[in-house]
């Protein structure tokens, strides 16, 4: 059995999401999303939702990362839909570093949507 390695969550309001894309736009969803993120989020009907699991996922994932002098970019670390329904997580550059460093074989992440609220829980083994 492998044993948990570290873990981290992160709870954000849906509103909080919505006014930094009304208020920044394209630069904001550019700055923090992956091509791939922002093609799954615009295609869904409650896009600002899936943008806030997808926030909330990545500083869930920041945090199981333990980073301190050196902090990925927000799109080195990218979520995507598996054909069951998970979520998975995909390390690039900086993020894929501290992973292999610290020893992590992978990140199990787990997002739920309630009442305008989203909580990201991820776990490395």
């Amino acid at each position: 059995m492998i044993g948990i390695l570290g873990i981290g969550t992160d709870i954000i309001e849906c509103l909080r999401i919505a006014q930094m894309i009304e208020r920044h736009g394209e630069l904001f969803i550019g700055r923090v999303y992956t091509p791939h993120e922002i093609q799954y989020c615009q295609s869904r009907k409650q896009a600002t939702q899936h943008f806030a699991g997808r926030w909330a996922a990545k500083e869930a994932v920041l945090k199981v990362l333990d980073v301190r002098e050196v902090i990925p970019s927000w799109k080195e670390i990218e979520t995507r839909q598996t054909t069951d329904g998970r979520t998975e997580v995909v390390l690039y550059g900086a993020a894929a570093e501290l992973a292999r460093v610290r020893g992590f074989r992978g990140i199990s992440l787990s997002v739920s949507y309630a009442g305008g609220v989203v909580v990201a829980v991820a776990v490395s083994c």
